[in-house]
């Protein structure tokens, strides 16, 4: 995955674009992609939503080929949250800004099993287990509406 992959998929993406099922507008959509790149920086924290033990289980699905289930629900994502930018367009920009910090991110750190920061379900983290995260989580929301 890489941007101008994630790019063109998203010139298919218009403010009018419905999802196949939830309840996201395309906006929200990336903003909710975006918010999940700047946790993984730890420029966004939650507090642990699963006992260690249960988030240790739960990683195991990030080497799997199995993708989320469709209207997956987390305790940490408000749904109908407001919206961060003015429009659709602003909104893919700042996830392309995320996407290309979270690269320079993962790069700059000097060990590839260091623990980066705490996901809420899948507890801590090596670079490696956030790029398998948001490989998922981007696919599933591409996915969701048909990019």
């Amino acid at each position: 995955m890489n941007l101008e992959s994630l790019l063109s998929r998203l010139s298919k993406l218009s403010p009018e674009t419905k999802a196949s099922w939830g309840s996201l507008t395309a906006q929200a959509m990336i903003e909710h992609l975006t918010q999940g790149l700047e946790m993984s920086m730890g420029l966004r924290s939650y507090p642990m939503e699963v006992s260690e033990e249960k988030a240790e289980k739960l990683k195991a699905f990030l080497y799997t080929d199995q993708d989320f289930t469709k209207n997956i629900r987390v305790g940490f994502v408000t749904t109908n949250a407001p919206l961060n930018h003015e429009d659709l367009d602003l909104a893919i920009d700042a996830f392309c800004a995320a996407f290309l910090s979270f690269e320079e991110y993962q790069l700059s750190k000097t060990a590839q099993e260091e623990p980066l920061p705490v996901h809420p379900y899948f507890g801590a983290l090596t670079k490696n287990e956030w790029g398998l995260l948001h490989q998922k989580h981007i696919e599933h929301h591409f996915t969701q509406f048909g990019l």
